[in-house]
């Protein structure tokens, strides 16, 4: 129980995320408890060219820590450059979701099988609490289940 107690103090002062209603970009962002697992935290931007640290480039890639990630499981809609305004604002959308559910507490990393792809994005898994981000993004329609290769969202 102390343990539980300590943890829960350290997410307290340590993690970076929005308070518990919040909004992030028009979205009400909601605290999600500390679970064990879930080590890495911190306050994502949108990075707005190139590299970065911590921000988010689009609904399934982001950086943290001065490395890039590609979350695994989904695939989201293109935004550099979208082909059609549809896709433009559902990259957007799920963009922004995707920062704000970072924001919102502590995750973990998990394995995918490969360590990289051909861009050099470390592949992960990206939960919370044992749930996905991309489990997240797919049912508010933000994301597909990542099948090997992109198809259109045009």
């Amino acid at each position: 129980m102390a343990l539980g107690f300590l943890g829960t103090l350290a997410a307290l002062q340590f993690s970076p995320a929005l308070a518990d209603g919040a909004k992030a970009d028009g979205l009400v962002v909601r605290a999600a408890p500390v679970m064990p697992g879930d080590r890495h935290a911190a306050r994502f931007g949108f990075c707005h060219s190139g590299g970065g640290r911590d921000c988010v480039v689009d609904g399934d890639t982001f950086w943290f820590a001065g490395e890039k990630y590609r979350i695994a499981d989904i695939d989201t809609p293109e935004t550099h450059p979208a082909r059609c305004a549809e896709e433009a604002a559902l990259g957007g959308a799920a963009t922004r979701r995707l920062q704000a559910w970072l924001n919102a507490g502590s995750f973990s990393l998990e394995s995918a099988g490969r360590d990289g792809d051909h861009y050099g994005r470390k592949l992960r898994i990206v939960t919370r609490g044992g749930a996905s981000v991309g489990d997240v993004l797919v049912g508010e329609g933000l994301a597909r289940r990542w099948e090997g290769a992109r198809r259109p969202w045009c």
